[in-house]
């Protein structure tokens, strides 16, 4: 989310201090109303990487998008599969009517690889791959395996930040607390006033507080669901990564000891 223009607290984009000194890339460079996709992320990804690279510099990703930042590492390739706008109408009709966890059902139905690893919420990615097989036949676990034909060309080092789940929660809780303090809420009136910003007020940070900007909810219940989806979301993270035996887990405190250096250069020795 962070890829997108004006939506700045919610996505916690680096400070104008923060920016200084180190190039940063692939922020602040998409219009609200326009859709990005994993595809999209990649083709643009890779082609930074090679610049960076270029220039005799080391590319750091950083971020907590398991699929994007597989995709990317894993030399993921993606079919041309065209969209259908009627069809994503439907399902969200349907997800609207009978509940997520229906929508996932069928998709459990036609391809149970892929309702396994996708969350019943996650409905934007439930009905991308009810599409995937509606417009191709294929499922997408089926584009998936296809997908992953040639290796990558990269050598990463992939580091995890590993809190203690405990602190990790309140850490999160302060956050939205802080964001809050920012001007979150006056962020989110202005997305959601706004023309054509169906994909910007899905971010988390939004779509919570849209009760109260509607004045369904209490601000109080908004903030205490913003907060569970963060904490949701984290373990929704942690779950996708810790399947990946390539990462190398650090606590906080072992920030101030470790030797990136050395740990880059014993990749680049490989």
């Amino acid at each position: 989310m962070q890829i997108y223009k004006g939506m700045n607290i919610a996505t916690a984009k680096p400070t104008a201090e923060e920016l200084r000194g180190i190039k940063h890339h692939l922020i602040d460079f998409v219009e609200p109303h326009e859709a990005y996709s994993v595809a999209d992320y990649v083709e643009v990804a890779r082609r930074t990487i090679a610049e960076i690279s270029a220039r005799g510099k080391l590319p750091i990703i950083a971020g907590g998008t398991g699929l994007y930042i597989n995709s990317l590492i894993d030399n993921v390739e993606f079919a041309e599969i065209k969209a259908d706008a009627a069809f994503r109408r439907e399902m969200q009709s349907l997800a609207d009517e009978k509940g997520a966890e229906f929508l996932l059902g069928k998709l459990r139905e036609i391809d149970p690889l892929s309702a396994e690893i996708l969350h019943e919420n996650n409905t934007k990615r439930v009905i991308r791959a009810l599409e995937v097989f509606h417009v191709t036949g294929r499922t997408m676990s089926a584009h998936k395996a296809a997908s992953r034909l040639h290796p990558s060309p990269y050598e990463p080092l992939m580091l995890g930040m590993n809190f203690h789940r405990t602190e990790l929660y309140e850490r999160i809780d302060r956050r939205v607390d802080l964001m809050l303090e920012m001007g979150l809420l006056d962020e989110a009136k202005s997305f959601y006033e706004a023309e054509n910003s169906h994909t910007s007020i899905q971010a988390i940070g939004y779509k919570e507080l849209l009760p109260f900007i509607k004045g369904e909810a209490a601000l109080a219940e908004c903030v205490a669901n913003l907060k569970k989806a963060t904490r949701n979301y984290a373990k929704r993270q942690l779950t996708w990564f810790k399947k990946d035996s390539r990462i190398r887990w650090i606590a906080p405190t072992e920030l101030d000891t470790l030797d990136f250096a050395e740990l880059v250069q014993r990749v680049g020795s490989k």
